[in-house]
């Protein structure tokens, strides 16, 4: 239900004009949303390991497009229609630094 909650608060973010960034509720995403396929801990699962030292050869461009648009006959969606490109490259970037413990 939180990520639902957090999933509608980024949507009417998102369709409401450029929003402000919120790095609470996109740290949420990343734990809740995406760990529900890459682990809550980010170690992989149903996805790949996405810590930081097991994506650094990718760039920041690269993974906010998989972000974005999803990767193609896998398990990956698109969130383009739910976030923006400014929250998808704070993603990209939070992945990164590894800040995501």
């Amino acid at each position: 239900m939180r990520s639902l909650l957090a999933l509608l608060i980024l949507t009417g973010a998102a369709h409401a004009g450029e929003p402000g960034l919120d790095p609470t509720a996109l740290t949420r995403l990343v734990h809740q949303d995406c760990g529900s396929c890459h682990g809550l801990t980010l170690m992989g699962g149903l996805g790949p390991d996405i810590r930081p030292e097991t994506i650094e050869h990718y760039d920041a461009e690269v993974l906010q497009s998989v972000i974005l648009d999803g990767i193609p006959d896998t398990a990956m969606p698109p969130w383009r229609p739910l976030i923006t490109e400014a929250e998808a490259a704070w993603i990209a970037d939070y992945l990164l630094k590894g800040d995501t413990e």
